[in-house]
């Protein structure tokens, strides 16, 4: 980088600026502005001669161009993919709570338990479950084994009265406790039955 002072002074670069940026523009004279209200508007006038050559259409853009839509994004379970259903592989029953005698659908991979209506499992009439991944089970199509796994949330998860610190193996009829909720593990895949992706 090479420095130029000038007259007064100031160090630029000579390679970006033809002159000092600090002094501004020698010969340069400014006349005074004047407001818009003292000018006489009805005898304004503007030369609009047609001298100068015309300009090369540049291109242009819509405002509003729509963009190419993108892929959903929503990625498909193992056998999802290859039967073309969701299956199911197994059932919660609530057997004590808010949601006493209702049940929920395990489905095949990781299924996230919650309030919140997102979730694949959604328990919603007790407030002592976290809203988003209170915890998670997991149906391994490959092994045909179940987990539960503990979630991302502060609340405690009983196996069987046992608390879930990391993943653990379900066996059927497990009772699995999250807040006020106990509910009953019904494996429907197992040694009895499998999905397979033939007819």
């Amino acid at each position: 980088m090479a420095l130029k002072r000038c007259d007064n002074g100031h160090y630029y670069d000579e390679n970006k600026y033809s002159g000092c940026p600090s002094c501004g523009i020698r010969d340069l004279d400014m006349e005074t502005t004047k407001p818009l209200r003292s000018m006489n508007w009805r005898n304004a006038s503007l030369d609009v001669s047609d001298d100068a050559p015309p300009a090369d259409a540049a291109p242009t853009r819509r405002r509003n161009e729509a963009k190419p839509e993108r892929e959903l994004g929503v990625t498909q379970a193992f056998w999802s993919a290859k039967l073309g259903i969701d299956p199911v592989v197994g059932w919660l029953v609530c057997i004590e709570g808010a949601d006493k005698g209702r049940d929920y659908r395990i489905r095949s991979e990781r299924n996230l338990i919650g309030r919140d209506p997102s979730m694949d499992i959604c328990i919603n009439g007790d407030a002592t479950i976290s809203r988003e991944k209170h915890a998670v089970i997991s149906f391994n199509p490959k092994k045909n084994a179940f987990l539960i796994i503990p979630g991302d949330s502060r609340g405690l998860i009983y196996l069987n009265d046992d608390e879930v610190a990391m993943p653990t193996e379900l066996k059927p009829y497990d009772t699995i406790e999250l807040g006020r909720t106990k509910l009953l593990f019904v494996p429907f895949c197992g040694v009895q039955f499998q999905w397979s992706s033939e007819g």
